[in-house]
């Protein structure tokens, strides 16, 4: 298990073990393949960031991660492997996510995108992400770097 400090010097915990802090999480995020480039979804408020957000009721984690990835980006995912999960105790709320990882197939134009811009596909993530201002705060912190590793 890991833990550090988020953006926002939240303590996170981040772990690669099968659902060590809650079999029924309310969040996920998927970093996302297509045709070998990163596939990341442009937030209209945070910036660049992988396709995520919260579980629905009568959902489970794995049906959000596929709704989501096709919600910001219109991506059809062939396949989704989770990765982790990681706990953020933030001042208010603890906030669960499970992380996976997609492999997109497609990417269908969509009219509406939610609270996105749409898809955006990059070649490589850049090294100075953390004082890349066209990058959400989530991408600041040791989850996506630890997470990379773990998914090369």
């Amino acid at each position: 298990m890991y833990r550090f400090k988020d953006y926002y010097h939240n303590e996170v915990q981040l772990s690669f073990d099968d659902h060590p802090f809650s079999s029924l999480p309310k969040h996920v995020w998927v970093i996302c393949r297509y045709k070998d480039k990163w596939l990341l979804t442009q937030h209209s408020d945070r910036g660049y960031e992988f396709p995520g957000g919260k579980v629905e009721k009568n959902e489970s984690a794995d049906e959000a991660a596929l709704r989501e990835v096709k919600e910001e980006t219109g991506g059809i995912v062939e396949k989704l492997t989770y990765i982790g999960q990681y706990r953020v105790l933030g001042k208010e709320k603890t906030i669960v996510k499970n992380i996976y990882f997609a492999i997109v197939s497609e990417l269908i134009d969509q009219e509406c995108y939610y609270e996105t811009n749409g898809p955006v596909v990059m070649e490589t993530i850049p090294q100075g992400i953390l004082r890349d201002k066209r990058f959400s705060f989530i991408m600041k912190d040791e989850v996506l770097q630890k997470t990379m590793q773990r998914i090369n």
